[in-house]
């Protein structure tokens, strides 16, 4: 049963219905992953990006970091790999596609976000896909917000939990002969450490670790193509070949290229599950679109930088052999195609860079149970308390146990989720193109940082204290000031 949903899903109705919407994002809003590609880099390096002191909030570039932490996994050492051996080399042609128009769908999802996001108590925001299901489509949608917030847990909080677990375990056994029971004790010390301090805490390590990870797997990338320069012309050509079935068959030819490349790159970058989008809503922007934006932004990061990484490390080596490479897929290819280029040191570094990737993961997955857990009962400290117990014991737990299982529902449960959000983005499209054209309107008008104001959009459901910009308006330097004024007129 499990096998058919799996079929079903990716096989048939997920490929469509991703491919169907991407392209309508793409060319309803006129490009806008590429229209506002240079806006990207524009908004990275404003000082509007890492404002946050202001009411406790977080700023954009730690919900940045934060997402990356999340899309930046498994999916991008394994999951690359098994997309190769599955589905050829052709799979990675397809992992861009799905790559580019998945920076559209991610643009909309968190923008929207941003837009029906919720002011806490004390300070900071939630958001995401069941937020803007129910105060966008109505109460009558209540049911599907309801059935996100379940799938999200199940998948994200419980199902991925356990599988980052399990690849961190088993690759530090590989490498460095350390039993599974040991890094999932390990594992488990450490994130305890860290999800008890709420998501403000997993940001301050996102910030850091993120970085590090990410430029790291970056450099050993550009000295692998470096010591291989002459022969990645032969692999580009190679990757578009394989994708339109111009070579023999490798890897179940042209129909195994698309679905693993969609299904492997929906997988990593997570562009339409509606799971960024819960870490974008927690960020204080001026204006949703920017968060959009630069939410567009960790998806090109994910698929179209460190997917490819892995790709490249893979096909660059001399390891690399179609009749072969089913024997050692997942973790074990890139690590031998890594120690081929570098020597044996290499298999240490991808273990390494898979504990990164994973351990930045498992609390990116810790923040969207808690999500999920806080939609249907408002910031209850017991009721968080008890799942953090349950994501110490999920990493021991998943360290040790075969998972094929765990991995073939989370698959499902993962499609259905998708399924879910991409339907509430269609139906709320119209509202993130209208919240776009403002943001462009203001633009035009010559305002380098267009602001919300939520009395133009009375229409919608908008929680009015999630966009009280006032107070974030201020620098610092202009409070002694305003402190000054506000004691004279008293």
């Amino acid at each position: 049963m499990l096998e058919f949903l799996n079929d079903l899903l990716w096989g048939k109705v997920l490929i469509g219905v991703l491919i169907t919407l991407g392209l309508w994002f793409t060319v309803a809003s006129r490009f806008v992953q590429f229209r506002f590609f240079g806006q990207m880099f524009k908004i990275l390096s404003g000082k509007q990006l890492f404002k946050h002191e202001q009411q406790g909030h977080l700023s954009s570039f730690q919900a940045l970091l934060l997402s990356v932490a999340g899309r930046v996994g498994g999916g991008n050492i394994a999951g690359v790999a098994v997309a190769i051996t599955l589905g050829g080399p052709g799979a990675v042609f397809w992992m861009w596609v799905i790559g580019l128009m998945g920076m559209a769908t991610s643009y909309f999802e968190c923008t929207l976000a941003q837009t029906f996001k919720k002011a806490e108590p004390d300070g900071t925001y939630r958001g995401g896909p069941a937020y803007y299901i129910r105060r966008g489509l109505g109460k009558k949608w209540q049911w599907l917000a309801a059935l996100y917030s379940v799938l999200l847990l199940v998948t994200f909080g419980f199902g991925f939990t356990a599988m980052q677990s399990y690849s961190v375990a088993t690759s530090f056994e590989d490498a460095f002969g350390i039993p599974t029971y040991y890094t999932g004790i390990a594992l488990a010390l450490i994130v305890g450490l860290i999800i008890f301090g709420g998501v403000k805490r997993i940001a301050k390590v996102s910030e850091v670790l993120v970085p590090v990870m990410a430029l790291g797997y970056l450099g050993i990338t550009l000295v692998v193509l470096g010591l291989n320069i002459e022969h990645i012309p032969d692999v580009i050509v190679l990757i578009v070949k394989s994708a339109f079935g111009l070579n023999p068959a490798i890897g179940g030819g042209i129909g195994a290229a698309i679905l693993m490349g969609v299904k492997r790159g929906l997988f990593s970058n997570e562009a339409g599950l509606g799971s960024a989008p819960n870490v974008a809503a927690v960020a204080y922007v001026p204006h949703p679109v920017n968060q959009g934006i630069v939410q567009a932004f960790s998806v090109f990061i994910d698929t179209l930088i460190l997917c490819s990484c892995t790709a490249f490390i893979i096909l660059l080596s001399g390891i690399y052999d179609p009749a072969t490479i089913a024997s050692q897929g997942g973790v074990a290819l890139t690590q031998s195609a890594l120690a081929d280029h570098v020597g044996e040191w290499g298999r240490m570094f991808v273990s390494i860079a898979l504990l990164l990737f994973g351990f930045s993961t498992i609390l990116y997955n810790y923040y969207l149970g808690e999500n999920s857990l806080n939609f249907f009962s408002e910031e209850n400290q017991n009721l968080f308390n008890a799942f953090r117990v349950m994501i110490i014991c999920l990493c021991c737990w998943g360290a040790i146990m075969d998972l094929g299982t765990v991995f073939a529902f989370a698959d499902i449960t993962m499609g259905f989720l998708a399924l879910a959000n991409l339907l509430a983005l269609a139906l709320l499209f119209k509202t993130g193109l209208r919240v776009m054209r403002d943001y462009e309107q203001q633009r035009k008008e010559g305002i380098e940082t267009p602001v919300f104001d939520a009395t133009k959009f009375s229409d919608l459901n908008i929680d009015p204290a999630a966009w009280d910009q006032q107070p974030a308006q201020q620098d610092a330097t202009d409070l002694p000031a305003a402190n000054n004024t506000l004691k004279a007129t008293s």
